[in-house]
């Protein structure tokens, strides 16, 4: 359960990257902040398909739009929705730069380049977890299989292992520990950028 729920939020921040990227071109291309959001509905439904995350969010925030609310409001809606840092922070200098009346789209770029920079390294990073969970995965089926191959292969092999009170209880304990291990494992593996 935990895993899926990060792996969604994995998946909306890959998509948020490319939202902010599509904001940045059309803010460069001097759209309002408004109608960057209009525009880059249509990119992320073409990258994502408008049933995606990120599209249902910007389907909000140009409803909201439309309605009057303030940008800023819903970006700050959007971001404690998704319960993610960089959509927080986007948003937090979203509302800065627009009440303060600075020059909006080089604040975006500027904050646009730092986010991503982020993301960019936090993806590299997942991906060579990715490579280690793949081996701890590995590594915890071969005594399974192994054990598998010599009871088929060699019938009463481990018959001295499990026939006495006395390997019983070391093959339990080696089983407790192995199980540690596993956990261990998975908790090493477990890392949040």
């Amino acid at each position: 359960m935990q895993r899926k729920r990060q792996k969604e939020e994995r998946a909306l921040l890959l998509q948020f990257q490319e939202l902010l990227g599509s904001l940045l071109t059309g803010l460069r291309a001097g759209y309002s902040a408004e109608n960057a959001f209009r525009e880059a509905f249509q990119d992320m439904a073409f990258l994502f398909g408008e049933e995606s995350s990120i599209c249902r969010e910007l389907v909000r925030i140009n409803a909201g739009v439309a309605n009057h609310l303030p940008l800023e409001q819903l970006l700050l809606e959007f971001a404690e929705r998704s319960g993610a840092e960089e959509i927080r922070e986007f948003a937090g200098v979203f509302s800065i730069a627009k009440k303060s009346g600075g020059n909006l789209p080089t604040i975006l770029e500027r904050t646009i380049h730092i986010i991503q920079e982020k993301i960019g390294t936090e993806n590299e990073i997942q991906i060579l977890l990715s490579s280690k969970r793949m081996e701890s995965g590995i590594m915890d089926a071969v005594p399974f299989v192994l054990a598998g191959y010599l009871s088929v292969t060699s019938p009463g092999f481990f018959d001295p292992l499990y026939g006495t009170p006395k390997g019983i209880a070391v093959s339990g304990g080696c089983l407790v520990l192995y199980l540690a291990a596993l956990v261990l494992s998975e908790k090493i593996t477990d890392i949040r950028v």
